[in-house]
């Protein structure tokens, strides 16, 4: 597993444990990083939820189309230490 892996996953593990309350538009990019960053250019309309809020969720990941997936990653990394003011290793 490559540093980088390693380091979206703990990115991962941190945000899956945040209590604090996240904007909207701050959840939308975690959304959209994750899913670049795990499917690549490989778009699913969610299925589960509110359409409204699913349509949110796939106009956020289409915006970010263009990164690749070590970039998503990277940017995940970023904004999880930006939110959580951590450096993650």
């Amino acid at each position: 597993m490559s540093k980088l892996d390693e380091r979206f996953i703990a990115a991962f593990d941190i945000a899956s444990a945040m209590t604090q309350r996240i904007p909207p538009d701050t959840m939308l990019m975690f959304y959209a990083y994750y899913k670049q960053a795990t499917k690549g250019g490989n778009f699913k309309q969610p299925t589960e939820g509110i359409p409204l809020k699913n349509a949110f969720k796939l106009n956020a990941w289409f915006q970010i189309k263009n990164l690749s997936i070590d970039e998503a990653k990277e940017k995940y990394i970023e904004l999880v230490e930006k939110i959580t003011n951590q450096k993650i290793n």
